[in-house]
């Protein structure tokens, strides 16, 4: 069972790594495409370390970054594999949730990629997207999904958005795309201001139906519906004529999207609570964001 848990954990660690090279690759190719005076952005790459609190080794990965491009004011693409053992904090979180036994045997590993794009253009929505792993002895699940958030919304991006999702879903029972969706419609809400972060997607969290073949390539078409949803929206938007107003507004619509993810997300917190590189967790905010 070790072993066969050892090869799954490096399939699982392997596609985050090949889904951020694609995606990093596809980002760039948007810079490069698009017409304007200042040069392409590209990714600055910056290797993260988690250390265990008796400095031990405990994991790490990739920060991907780019600031400033043509198309991308800020966006990050990072992927970490990290392990060792959850302070009491996360083990009660663990209990809180279902998991037996952390008390006994507190080891995890978790891996995984987030993403998180902040637009030049205010009518080419932000977006974000995450899947991960997450194993203990005691039992292990998939998660994630992906939203956008757009802070002026066009229904046909939206209806695309969802579309692709769908028919990257459906392959796995036609149940998946609507059980997700209401799932992310209730997750990125924020209850503090009565409405959603943006206008939705897909979403799960503890996943585990005791195939793990078949739960992986769930989690994998997830992640290989973001590009074929996203990029066709950010093509048509990113040439859109803007005004200050619509800055105004989508600065303002930052400042929501900041407020959620640093009250209510649970990513953020499982990174700061287990010790990760905070700059890596906290990658999601925006460059600039405002409040009314």
């Amino acid at each position: 069972m070790a072993e066969e848990f050892a090869t799954q954990k490096a399939k699982a660690s392997a596609w985050f790594r090949a889904l951020r090279d694609d995606i990093v690759a596809a980002f760039e190719a948007l810079e490069d495409s698009h017409t304007a005076d200042t040069p392409a952005g590209r990714f600055e790459v910056t290797e993260t370390s988690r250390h265990s609190d008796d400095g031990s080794d405990a994991g790490g990965g990739l920060m991907s970054v780019m600031r400033g491009g043509r198309v991308f004011e800020k966006v990050g693409v990072n992927i970490s594999t990290v392990y060792g053992q959850l302070g009491d904090g996360a083990q009660r979180a663990m209990a809180a949730r279902g998991v037996p036994g952390m008390a006994d045997d507190p080891r995890f590993w978790a891996s995984g990629i987030s993403l998180v794009a902040h637009m030049q253009n205010p009518h080419a929505p932000a977006v974000h997207m995450n899947t991960r792993m997450f194993w203990t002895p005691h039992a292990w699940w998939f998660g994630g999904g992906s939203d956008l958030n757009p802070c002026i919304e066009y229904a046909e991006d939206t209806a695309h958005f969802h579309a692709t999702q769908k028919a990257h879903l459906d392959p796995h029972g036609l149940d998946h795309y609507p059980k997700l969706k209401a799932w992310a419609d209730e997750y990125f809400y924020i209850p503090h201001r009565n409405r959603a972060r943006g206008v939705g997607g897909i979403f799960m969290d503890d996943y585990c139906t005791g195939d793990w073949d078949a739960d992986f390539t769930l989690t994998q078409d997830i992640g290989r519906a973001f590009l074929p949803a996203y990029v066709p929206l950010v093509e048509t938007r990113r040439e859109t004529p803007w005004t200050d107003a619509d800055k105004d507004t989508q600065l303002i619509h930052r400042g929501l999207y900041a407020e959620y993810n640093l009250v209510y997300d649970r990513g953020t917190k499982f990174g700061l609570t287990t010790g990760h590189d905070a700059n890596a967790v906290l990658m999601s905010l925006p460059p600039l964001a405002k409040w009314v």
